[in-house]
């Protein structure tokens, strides 16, 4: 048998996902994949029950159907001040994931360069790679999780294509300051670059943090490619629900790749999730303050722990530093901690090009109870190790 492809050889499973199974088996509280164990918004759940006795049940327009497009356009142009054209600049996605994979593939020739920020979601080096391209990793430093401009510039004046902005940040919380934003731009446009962004925690901040969204930045329509998704926003990760915005031309090409990667969204769902794209501002509001309220009892909890930790900006996930247990693997850490105190977590060198082996990731997108109940089992933590 001939050999399998070069380019995927170097794949692992997910980390996180594989996470998620060893705390199904091990029956520990999983805090390890960033999904919530609380219901979506009633009317959306409404509605969904309605659209089952609907005629909703073949395919929709393949780029989205046209409410939810001109549902989505509004929402963005209502956060973000800017006119979207729900006809020419979207296109509805099966998840931000493949709003990311369709992305580059309509921007990235092989051989081309991305420039990712590390710490990383994971699939964005997958992406790259898929795409023919090369990753190019610039570090965002801790505790803070600043970038250096003059490394980001050496990084850009590699060529690159494109570099992928995830902001708020997953897995490290960070929130871009304008300046900060202002200092990529520049540099796209210095270097010729387009910025692909994934802004799935857009409504998700703390403490007067503020989401900017890059595409309003001067110039920087036309270089950006805004990834984003329901999934965190209205609690429904499993209906893979996402949506790209650039300019026609770009849009033009997204259609076609993502029309061979998987036809289209699904027809039930949007009619169903496209309610929630009216909410009003309260319920953004309310979005905001319940994730402080979680995100406060965390970090009260594991400081009452004497267990290190990331403060997020924005996002639902913490970081954790383990580095007194003395473990060579954070993965084996991972797996014993579900093993032995029945807490599931995401080894933090998953998400880092660097050589990092002191932090987990855990999430805290969870009913209050849940996560309290995480915390009293990680008490034992030091009895254990």
């Amino acid at each position: 048998m001939k050999a399998l492809s070069q380019k995927t050889a170097g794949f692992t499973d997910s980390i996180i996902r594989r996470m998620t199974r060893i705390s199904n088996e091990y029956n520990a509280i999983n805090l390890s994949q960033g999904f919530p164990d609380f219901e979506p918004p009633k009317p959306i759940l409404d509605r969904l029950a309605a659209v089952t006795n609907e005629d909703f049940h073949q395919y929709a327009v393949t780029w989205g159907a046209q409410n939810f497009r001109e549902g989505a356009a509004k929402k963005y142009e209502h956060f973000s001040g800017q006119t979207i054209d729900p006809n020419k600049e979207i296109v509805v996605t099966c998840g931000s994931t493949e709003a990311m994979m369709a992305s580059m593939l309509s921007v990235v020739n092989p051989g081309d360069k991305v420039i990712i920020f590390s710490p990383f979601y994971e699939n964005y080096g997958a992406d790259t790679i898929l795409a023919g391209a090369e990753p190019v990793f610039v570090p965002l430093h801790a505790p803070e999780f600043t970038f250096d401009a003059n490394e980001l510039e050496d990084a850009f004046k590699q060529g690159v294509k494109a570099l992928i902005l995830c902001n708020p940040s997953n897995p490290c919380g960070k929130v871009f300051t304008r300046e900060e934003l202002e200092t990529i731009a520049t540099l796209a446009e210095k270097y010729d670059a387009y910025v692909i962004t994934d802004e799935v925690y857009e409504h998700i901040v703390y403490d007067g943090h503020k989401h900017i969204y890059f595409s309003t930045l001067p110039g920087m329509k036309d270089r950006t490619i805004v990834c984003s998704s329901l999934s965190k926003t209205y609690s429904i990760t499993g209906w893979r629900l996402g949506y790209t915005i650039a300019n026609e031309e770009i849009t033009e090409r997204i259609k076609k790749v993502h029309d061979f990667l998987t036809v289209g969204a699904a027809a039930p769902l949007q009619e169903a999730a496209v309610v929630g794209l009216s909410f009003d501002d309260a319920y953004y509001a309310d979005l905001q303050k319940k994730y402080d309220q979680k995100r406060t009892l965390m970090l009260d909890g594991l400081t009452s722990l004497n267990i290190p930790h990331t403060k997020p900006e924005g996002a639902y996930y913490i970081l954790l530093d383990i580095s007194e247990f003395g473990y060579e693997s954070d993965l084996d850490f991972a797996v014993d901690l579900a093993k032995k105190v029945g807490v599931g977590t995401v080894p933090g060198s998953s998400f880092f090009k660097e050589p990092e082996n002191r932090f987990v990731r855990i999430h805290f997108a969870k009913k209050s109870e849940t996560l309290t109940a995480a915390l009293e089992r990680l008490e034992n933590l030091r009895k254990v190790f």
